[in-house]
């Protein structure tokens, strides 16, 4: 009969400025081994936000199915982020080799930076241009 379990889908911001051409190519390499990558918004350069002092961002999203429920996902991206450098420091608007948040799950907005953020809105509408926001 084959695999019935449900398929879940997640749009997931990514972020870096740290090295963010290497540690989004990699993170979206570790993506594609677990997940299937549905679609991908452009990535663009963003001025930092909370802390002005540190290099511009590179942001976009990519809209996953995947086996795994939220929490196993939430549980999986950050084990990503810490694979890739990520260490969370009192500091949470500084520096970082990369990002990784659900923004979107299973069509409903799970974080509120897509309302806040014109850059994530724009990038979650590009994958899911029907989602009402």
């Amino acid at each position: 009969m084959g695999n019935n379990k449900k398929k879940n889908q997640a749009v997931v911001g990514l972020g870096s400025n740290i090295r963010p051409s290497e540690n989004i190519a990699r993170a979206k390499e570790n993506f594609a081994r677990c997940h299937r990558i549905v679609a991908e918004s452009q990535f663009i350069k963003t001025d930092p936000i909370g802390d002005p002092d540190q290099p511009d961002f590179v942001n976009g999203v990519v809209l996953i199915e995947t086996d795994m429920d939220f929490d196993e996902l939430e549980r999986w991206l950050a084990d990503i982020e810490h694979k890739l450098g990520r260490f969370r420091t009192a500091n949470r608007y500084g520096p970082r080799p990369i990002d990784l948040d659900i923004a979107v799950w299973n069509g409903h907005i799970v974080d509120g930076d897509v309302y806040e953020r014109d850059f994530l809105r724009t990038a979650v509408l590009e994958v899911c241009p029907h989602l009402k926001i």
